[in-house]
């Protein structure tokens, strides 16, 4: 079990390199980085800043992570980067360290796939296997929930909240949150009801499906205020834990207001 480093890569004193890391050529590892066993750096990947890479992390050439956040009131203080372990980052990829206003540290979980060109900004925490497509972008602060699919070349503004299997349709700009399992689409993005394709591939039920779908109806008929709506979805669905959560996430605080239909 060796380290490989290329004669042609630089990693500074400090770095710490874990079991079976390889650093391709023409890298360069900051010295407070942390690459956990079995990384690959593949070429020209620059990681600095107070980053950790996760085991079995494979970074393509010219993906920068741990760079500084673009935020004007970040003074160089001392942020990190944390991406889990298995990440498949492809070219070109960008994601920023934190900023000491909005938390200190940026996230992704296990087993995430950012597609070439994808960013991530200061402040974002992404849960796990997230898909962000070609040139996807999240702003400062965006929460990602487990399995969201973002596609290609959409943007979703600072502050928003994509909740658990949603999927946001190639080129949507997303200003509002984003109901667990919903889809979303549009410039500026409306929800076109539930991410079924991906609930299918995920292997929900049907019986499952389908009651997630008659309490989105009843969620988003015209009968009497949402409000109620959103009682008689619990008092109908208290048993099914994917509408609860629904509800609870169009509950909770948020700056944002969430994606209707009608958007």
């Amino acid at each position: 079990m060796t380290v490989t480093i290329h004669p042609t890569a630089i990693v500074q004193d400090g770095a710490q390199l874990g079991e079976d890391v390889s650093v391709g050529p023409y890298c360069i590892v900051g010295p407070q980085v942390t690459l956990k066993d079995r990384v690959q750096l593949k070429s020209h990947v620059v990681i600095d800043g107070i980053t950790e890479l996760g085991a079995d992390g494979v970074v393509h050439p010219f993906a920068c992570l741990g760079g500084p956040p673009q935020h004007l009131a970040h003074k160089g203080e001392p942020t990190k980067l944390i991406v889990g372990e298995r990440a498949l980052v492809r070219e070109n990829v960008i994601m920023h360290t934190g900023t000491e206003k909005g938390g200190g540290v940026t996230v992704a979980g296990n087993d995430c796939m950012f597609m070439a060109g994808s960013g991530i900004a200061h402040d974002c925490i992404l849960g796990n296997n997230v898909i962000m497509a070609n040139q996807a972008s999240c702003g400062g602060h965006v929460h990602v929930g487990d399995f969201v699919f973002l596609g290609g070349s959409c943007a979703v503004h600072q502050f928003a909240r994509l909740g658990r299997y949603s999927f946001i349709g190639g080129g949507a700009i997303v200003t509002k949150d984003v109901i667990p399992y919903g889809s979303v689409w549009g410039n500026h993005a409306r929800l076109e009801g539930l991410n079924l394709v991906g609930l299918k591939r995920r292997g929900f039920s049907r019986e499952l499906i389908l009651a997630l779908r008659t309490a989105y109806r009843m969620m988003f008929a015209e009968e009497g205020t949402f409000q109620e709506r959103l009682d008689d979805v619990l008092e109908n669905f208290s048993d099914i834990d994917q509408v609860v959560e629904i509800v609870r996430f169009i509950r909770e605080d948020s700056t944002r207001p969430i994606c209707l239909p009608s958007d």
